[in-house]
């Protein structure tokens, strides 16, 4: 938790928050993943400074353990003085007991932030789905409640001015961002209408133009023209040795021979990230086999 010190910007875990979403599509499935279609609303994660800390509490993490579908599971929520905003003993269950930074008793409104990612944990143990490394299983927790439609509370406890700052979660905001607009294109939900935080809805924007970016790089049709001819120069290459040396620096696919046959490409599904290889042919509509995303490519 980031606390009046410097905040971390831009895109530093991009490739670790692009392969927890794929992870969350082959653990879950495209059915379940559906089934997280809306997001928390705020109304029901409210918390005014009258209502009463515990029982407050208490309604939050009910509120959480609701829409991530752990009807079995009871969350007690306490606070105590510590470095992090929050933390949660991960156990057998049914029951689990968070503790919340002392801060949250004056700064009610971002308990159910703390929360979103507090209960994440308890989903994620009860998958058994994990990353190797704190930093990077602490990611794929930010990361899942983004894509699940708890997350937006995170980006949305996110403040800075000159003075000060507040930061919740280990992504970035602008990562935040990114995640959350994945999960409008996918949902066609738009959650920047439920922030209160201004920076929060600037590093939306930056997180979704990175989102768009991925839906426009070659072999899509929806490339641009630099991505375009890029590609057919990396195409001629792939065709006139053997094995196709590397494609230029940047470039997200890659060509490989089909033993005799045609020449392949392998691109990321701009939706979950699973690699895709189709046939270098021209023209073809690829459907995602993980998200189901069908994508009109030009190879």
């Amino acid at each position: 938790m980031a606390n009046g010190g410097p905040v971390q910007h831009g895109f530093p875990h991009l490739d670790t928050v692009r392969a927890a979403i794929t992870a969350l599509y082959r653990r879950l499935s495209y059915d379940t993943v559906q089934t997280f279609s809306s997001s928390v609303p705020p109304a029901d994660v409210a918390f005014c400074d009258t209502d009463d800390l515990h029982l407050g509490a208490q309604r939050v993490a009910r509120e959480m353990v609701r829409h991530y579908r752990l009807p079995d599971a009871r969350m007690v929520v306490g606070f105590r003085e510590m470095t992090h905003a929050a933390n949660v003993e991960l156990t057998a269950g049914p029951e689990y007991f968070v503790e919340l930074n002392d801060r949250f008793r004056t700064h009610r409104r971002d308990i159910g932030a703390a929360l979103a990612h507090e209960v994440m944990h308890v989903y994620l143990h009860r998958l058994d789905l994990s990353f190797p490394g704190t930093r990077d299983n602490e990611i794929l927790t930010d990361t899942a409640a983004a894509y699940l439609g708890a997350g937006w509370l995170l980006l949305d406890a996110f403040r800075e001015d000159a003075s000060s700052s507040q930061k919740l979660g280990y992504l970035t905001p602008e990562e935040f961002g990114y995640v959350l607009a994945k999960r409008a294109l996918v949902f066609g939900e738009d959650p920047s209408v439920w922030f209160t935080s201004p920076q929060a809805y600037t590093a939306y924007t930056k997180g979704m133009a990175r989102a768009r970016h991925d839906e426009q790089q070659p072999p899509l049709t929806a490339a641009g023209w630099a991505g375009r001819r890029r590609y057919a120069k990396d195409r001629r290459h792939a065709r006139d040795h053997r094995p196709p040396p590397d494609p230029q620096p940047g470039a997200s696919y890659t060509f490989t021979p089909d033993g005799d046959g045609p020449l392949r490409v392998s691109f990321p599904c701009p939706t979950c990230h699973q690699r895709i290889r189709v046939p270098v042919r021209g023209r073809v509509r690829a459907r995602c086999a993980l998200c189901r995303t069908v994508l009109e490519c030009d190879t």
